[in-house]
């Protein structure tokens, strides 16, 4: 009689809001929701391993390992893009000053 691994539904679960929170909160929902479903994916995978024939849902591991990994590079990405954008901005006042900044320039070249 096989048998479902444990935590097979949770990590797939996990690396689909992670995937969809790698875009909100700067990344770091999704940072910290995709490393959590990558764990546990990798937990059964190792289970998994040891016994084979045991268990009839480790497609549904790859499937959350993948979704996992894309999650963990876009939101890595995203992260890193938001801490250069305030690095370089400095912060969202900096920002609109620099937008301002930007409008006043085309005004004046096109008077």
């Amino acid at each position: 009689m096989t048998q479902k691994l444990p935590n097979a539904t949770l990590a797939l679960v996990l690396a689909i809001i992670s995937y969809v929170a790698c875009c909100l909160s700067y990344g770091l929902g999704g940072l910290v929701l995709s490393i959590i479903a990558f764990v546990l994916a990798n937990k059964d995978r190792k289970t998994y391993l040891l016994n084979p024939e045991n268990y009839d849902n480790y497609g549904q591991v790859k499937t959350a390992r993948i979704l996992a990994i894309v999650a963990l590079i876009l939101s890595a990405l995203i992260v890193i893009s938001s801490i250069a954008a305030l690095l370089f901005f400095g912060s969202l006042e900096g920002l609109e000053q620099w937008a301002n900044e930007m409008q006043q320039q085309q005004i004046e070249a096109a008077q």
